[in-house]
C-alpha cells in the first residue's frame, strides 16, 4: 500500500469533488462524507440510509478499535443525504455494490472499489500526488487544522494517543520540513 497525503490545495480538492458529483452520485456522497466527518472507510462503507437519515449524528462502533464514537453529520452533509436517501429503504446501503452474494443480497462496495473510484477522479483531474481511501480522512484532518489549529480534538477524533502521531497523519509535519528544507540557505 502506497503512503497517502492530504489533498491540501482547495481547487484541486474542489475540481475532485465536481468531478465525482458529475460521474456518480453514489461515489460523490462517499467521497462528502470522508472529507465531511474524517472516519475510517472500513466505517464509511457499511452505512445504511438508517444510520444517516433524519439523523445528526453518526453512531458508530469502529471497525478497527471497536471503540463507540458519536461524530456529528455536518449542516452540508445533511442536506447532501437528505436528497441522497429520497426513495431509498431504510435497510439500504448508503454505497451499494453492483455485486451480489451468492445467496442475491445486496452488500456495500468494498475497499478496494473505494480506491479505484478516488483514484479514477484524481486522474481525470490530472492530480499527481498519490490517493486512496485515507485521503479522505487526512484531508479532513488536514483542513480542519488548517481552519481550528486544533490538535487535541483531532486526536479524539483520530482516536491517536499522541500528537506527533496525528500531526504526521495529516501532514502538517511533512509541511514543515518541506518549508525548512525550502528557506535553509536564504
Amino acid at each position: 500500500m502506497r503512503y497517502v497525503e492530504p489533498i491540501r490545495d482547495k481547487e484541486q480538492l474542489e475540481e475532485i469533488t465536481s468531478y465525482l458529483k458529475e460521474d456518480c452520485e453514489r461515489d460523490y456522497v462517499m467521497w462528502m462524507t470522508g472529507i465531511n466527518i474524517g472516519i475510517r472507510i472500513s466505517d464509511i462503507l457499511p452505512l445504511r440510509v438508517k444510520d444517516v437519515r433524519n439523523e445528526s449524528h453518526l453512531k458508530i462502533k469502529e471497525r478497527k478499535t471497536s471503540k463507540y464514537k458519536r461524530v456529528i453529520i455536518t449542516p452540508q452533509l445533511k442536506r447532501i443525504f437528505k436528497e441522497y436517501t429520497k426513495g431509498k429503504k431504510d435497510n439500504e446501503y448508503l454505497f451499494p455494490s453492483r455485486q451480489r452474494t451468492k445467496t442475491g443480497k445486496q452488500q456495500h462496495i468494498n475497499r478496494s472499489t473505494a480506491y479505484r473510484i478516488l483514484n479514477d477522479a484524481a486522474k481525470a483531474i490530472g492530480y499527481r500526488d498519490n490517493i486512496g481511501t485515507h485521503t479522505m480522512r487526512k484531508t479532513f484532518g488536514y483542513h480542519y487544522h488548517q481552519k481550528f489549529n486544533d490538535v487535541g480534538s483531532l486526536m479524539t477524533l483520530f482516536n491517536h494517543s499522541e500528537q506527533s502521531t496525528t500531526l504526521r497523519y495529516i501532514g502538517i509535519d511533512q509541511d514543515l520540513l518541506d518549508k525548512n528544507m525550502s528557506n535553509m540557505y536564504k
